[in-house]
């Protein structure tokens, strides 16, 4: 109850900030020389990711954004560039439910030589039926989490030189939610999440979220246990009026989302905390945590169970490697 009333209030946290936090301020109190880094987004092209790609590029951070729509990747850069004209944003064609059209962004991005400082994996889909990838994979747990995985697997080694030879901690955020809560044990089962029997969307989409925290877990591990200046945290965003509340169609009724909706967070609100752990000096160091409402928070006992995490990371290495016979970049 208390947390509620915290959230309701926008009472802020230890860190200062709250729920009513929104991207912008955060962006505004960091003290970072942010016009030396650069960040990859993806969802970047609406919500939550439209506004952390705005308010970082305004703060001087080249962006790069793989979008699988590039028209509305497009139209998103020219917004930003007529409010600030000397940003620099870079715009890529992906499908992140597809392993191969992953693997050939991240092959382009590298190929250009530029340094990683931030990577952003925010995009999400809630797909209501049961869908598959071009790779026979449910279409959630691909684009939620496969593609993910497979960038930030891709990307790793690029954002731990690129830190070693600036002095700048790189940060990755995977984005996750609060129902990762409502995964039971006895049903998060990886070769079921590829293939449901029984396919429930909102059990789908709270198992990819689970696997994002868990994939950051399981890296930030393998991140200290190399002394590697790069971080990765999950962060829960806050229930916020975007196209996955509309689409969660049956998740609640109608009356129950109209009610519900005058607690939503808006769009910079709900993008606040992704900007905090990529660009607060407070989330400096932190690797392997869950964060909401710009505040380090407790996630759920699976969430936080070391072997299932190392499990789960093992599986989705296998699956890759059997699908694209792809020999992943060796820890320098």
């Amino acid at each position: 109850m208390k947390d509620t009333l915290r959230y309701l209030a926008g009472i802020a946290g230890p860190s200062g900030y709250g729920s009513k936090t929104t991207a912008q301020q955060v962006a505004d109190n960091s003290s970072s020389p942010l016009h030396r880094l650069t960040a990859i987004i993806t969802g970047a092209t609406s919500g939550i990711g439209a506004e952390t790609a705005r308010v970082l590029a305004k703060r001087g951070v080249r962006v790069v954004i793989p979008a699988r729509d590039i028209k509305k990747a497009a139209e998103l850069k020219e917004g930003i560039e007529n409010e600030n004209p000397n940003v620099e944003i870079m715009l890529f064609e992906i499908d992140l439910s597809s392993l191969a059209s992953v693997k050939r962004f991240c092959t382009q991005f590298l190929a250009l030589g530029l340094p990683l400082n931030i990577l952003i994996n925010n995009a999400g889909i809630f797909s209501q039926n049961l869908e598959f990838s071009e790779d026979k994979i449910e279409m959630t747990f691909a684009t939620n989490y496969l593609g993910h995985y497979l960038m930030t697997e891709m990307l790793i080694e690029k954002m731990v030189e690129t830190a070693e030879e600036t002095g700048i901690q790189g940060r990755i955020i995977n984005l996750s939610s609060v129902i990762h809560s409502w995964v039971k044990r006895d049903c998060f089962s990886f070769t079921q999440m590829l293939n449901p029997n029984n396919y429930n969307a909102t059990r789908a989409y709270a198992q990819s979220k689970l696997a994002n925290i868990l994939h950051a877990k399981e890296v930030a591990r393998q991140l200290k246990a190399r002394n590697a200046k790069v971080t990765i945290n999950a962060v829960h965003p806050g229930i916020v009026k975007t196209g996955i509340i509309r689409a969660h169609k049956g998740f609640i009724t109608d009356s129950l989302f109209f009610i519900a909706s005058k607690l939503l967070k808006s769009t910079s609100q709900g993008a606040s905390t992704s900007c905090y752990v990529a660009l607060s000096p407070q989330a400096q160091g932190l690797s392997g945590k869950y964060f909401a409402d710009c505040n380090e928070c407790n996630c759920s006992a699976l969430a936080n169970d070391e072997l299932e995490a190392q499990r789960l990371w093992r599986q989705t290495r296998a699956l890759i490697h059997r699908r694209l016979q792809y020999q992943f970049p060796t820890p320098s």
